[in-house]
């Protein structure tokens, strides 16, 4: 963005005092001290991993799920952390002479004191933790910091994410980026940018051809609009190029291969894509975005949601012109149930895993696709 923004200004602005070779040669050497910075910053943290063992000494206390899965992360993490191990009892897990957990526990704290341990993680479920005051007064006299992590293994069966709203500790079933403010205005930007150079640089000298050619073939408008499910569920006007003749099925029936509504230049339109130009106004005023899940008519969402798990989450979203069900193969005609439900699936996964570069990724490969020519578009 500063490359552009610098270009644009010394465009405009004609300044010759700054040369565009000094320009060049300044971002060539500013690019190498970031690889060179990266380089040596990691060097210089590995050699002194290796040589001044300055990792830190960590142990776990619980023989959990949770436990066990903690104890393989530092395993996998030994450039990180010194694992020591996972603390037990010699002879079994829970000795006998320990009357319960708590003291046990202590016991325990102490031994990792005596072993060096610098920061130990326990393993603890929710209605034990009345009990970490006991444990964290125990800890501070053994010099060891302690680290609670919940065992939730037993109460939710799902991974989940663990956000503080303040001093409230909120669990989330699901990872959304874009529940993120700055991820929400790099896509929005991005959507604006992307819109309005279609709409200049191609909708602008195709829209007259393709509604020209509407209008030969059959009678009726240019644009074709139709209530669709948007984010949150709230209904919006969907525009596409008129791709049938004008029927009174339109909101109720799909269309389907050799569906005889469709007329000579909409089947050109479908197959190459081009009737969904239109949806770039709808990207622009923000009611869609140019990549999320494809938006359906009202009645096929009041239909899916009754039939189809977790159909409605794909409804957090704004919906896109294309999406990463549809570059998987999932777009057009849906009859059979399980086709939903694998666009379904693909629609969540993008919701979960979104990345600019996702959509980036989304938009070269609907090119592709459109080059190609797709069996399900028609």
């Amino acid at each position: 963005m500063h490359i552009a923004l610098i270009a644009l200004f010394m465009f405009f602005s004609k300044q010759t005092a700054i040369s565009n070779q000094f320009v060049i040669i300044n971002y060539i050497v500013l690019s190498c001290c970031f690889v060179v910075s990266r380089l040596t910053g990691t060097g210089l943290s590995m050699l002194l991993k290796r040589h001044f063992n300055i990792r830190r000494s960590v142990g776990v206390l619980g023989m959990s799920d949770t436990g066990l899965r903690l104890a393989d992360f530092f395993e996998k993490n030994n450039n990180n952390f010194l694992f020591q191990g996972v603390l037990t009892d010699e002879e079994q897990v829970q000795p006998k002479k320990y009357a319960d957990d708590l003291k046990y526990a202590k016991h325990q704290i102490r031994k990792a004191g005596r072993k060096g341990i610098k920061d130990l993680y326990v393993s603890i479920r929710p209605e034990k933790m009345v009990h970490v005051d006991s444990l964290l007064l125990e800890a501070e006299k053994n010099c060891v910091r302690l680290k609670f992590v919940p065992d939730l293994g037993g109460s939710i069966a799902s991974p989940f994410i663990l956000n503080h709203l303040e001093e409230f500790p909120v669990i989330s079933i699901r990872k959304e980026p874009l529940e993120e403010m700055d991820n929400r205005f790099k896509k929005r930007l991005f959507d604006i940018i992307f819109s309005s150079l279609v709409i200049i640089f191609l909708m602008s000298w195709l829209y007259p051809i393709i509604a020209l050619l509407i209008k030969i073939h059959s009678p009726g408008p240019v644009l074709f609009k139709q209530l669709r499910s948007g984010r949150n569920n709230e209904p919006f006007w969907c525009y596409k190029f008129r791709s049938m003749k004008m029927n009174i099925d339109s909101d109720n029936k799909q269309a389907s291969k050799d569906d005889d509504r469709i007329t000579k230049i909409g089947t050109f339109l479908r197959k190459t894509s081009l009737d969904e130009l239109p949806q770039f106004f709808n990207v622009l005023i923000g009611n869609m975005s140019v990549s999320g899940p494809r938006p359906h008519m009202l009645k096929h969402t009041e239909q899916y949601t009754e039939i189809i798990n977790h159909f409605m989450a794909r409804q957090f979203l704004k919906p896109g012109i294309t999406g990463w069900a549809q570059v998987n193969g999932f777009r057009g005609e849906t009859k059979e149930s399980w086709k939903m439900e694998k666009r379904v699936e693909y629609d969540i996964w993008y919701l979960e895993n979104w990345a600019l570069l996702l959509d980036v990724k989304i938009i070269f490969f609907t090119v592709m696709n459109v080059i190609k020519g797709e069996e399900n578009a028609f």
